[in-house]
């Protein structure tokens, strides 16, 4: 079964084959505007009975071909030729795209427009594990971190330092008299931060017990009571560092015979 078709762009119809038709989804390049499209919504069949559509065309072709004298009301033998060949000419005017060129022609359009719209979800997608990572990011990329902390400036966040208490322990600590005050007692201890990157310095909580572990009295340390003077607190304790601690209490009357300091952060990294 042919047919024809009709260019959206320029109006050019062409003549097309069932086979051509089928191949490539129907898609074609016109020969006369070069652009390419669909040639199925415009395909128009032409019903002719296949058993004499072979035979009339050798015969005309034949009878073209033999010279003859024109009678009146004659078809000239240009004319007739004319005929037989146009639609091979129209044929001639649609470039099907069967060849590799225009195959790539069609995968490098749709590959540009894929990009042009996956761009946005990509910069979205840095954007949003840049906000969820940034304490992490900042923490391994230390050069990264002023890039971050003008990220968070226009989101609304900040970049602190990270707080792992997993990687934040207590060396050692001790508890003894204050030889200078009978009702005082100090409190050594030394902290290490094991992680690979600095880490914010953690709250201390000690509690006082009795001699059958009972509670006498607890109290909370925030970096601020237990630093020393020179020690800045926002720049934290480095990575693989320890920090001695000395604190002087006055116990009054409770006469504490053990105690348990354990560490903690009370306040995670705001969002």
């Amino acid at each position: 079964m042919s047919g024809t078709t009709l260019c959206p762009h320029c109006g050019t119809r062409f003549k097309i084959a069932k086979t051509q038709l089928e191949a490539h989804h129907g898609m074609v390049r016109c020969g006369h505007c070069l652009q390419a499209f669909d040639t199925r919504p415009n395909f128009a069949p032409e019903e002719i009975d296949p058993q004499l559509e072979l035979p009339l065309l050798e015969d005309t072709l034949a009878e073209a071909e033999q010279p003859h004298a024109e009678e009146p009301g004659a078809t000239s033998q240009d004319s007739v030729r004319a005929a037989v060949l146009q639609p091979l000419m129209l044929a001639d005017k649609a470039v099907f795209l069967t060849g590799a060129r225009d195959v790539e022609f069609l995968s490098k359009r749709r590959s540009r427009l894929w990009t042009i719209a996956a761009l946005p979800l990509l910069l979205l997608l840095l954007a949003q594990t840049a906000y969820l990572f940034r304490i992490e990011l900042a923490a391994h990329l230390p050069d990264l971190k002023p890039t971050l902390v003008h990220f968070c400036q226009i989101m609304k966040c900040s970049v602190p330092l990270p707080q792992k208490a997993g990687m934040m322990s207590i060396e050692s600590s001790e508890l003894k008299d204050d030889p200078a005050h009978g009702n005082r007692i100090m409190l050594i201890a030394q902290l290490r931060n094991r992680a690979s990157y600095a880490q914010a310095f953690p709250d201390l909580e000690l509690t006082l017990t009795d001699s059958q572990d009972k509670a006498l009295a607890r109290r909370v340390f925030r970096p601020e009571d237990y630093l020393p003077a020179p020690q800045n607190i926002t720049a934290g304790l480095s990575a693989n560092q320890e920090l001695g601690i000395m604190l002087h209490l006055d116990t009054a009357d409770l006469k504490p015979l053990g105690y348990r300091l354990v560490l903690y952060y009370s306040t995670g990294p705001d969002s």
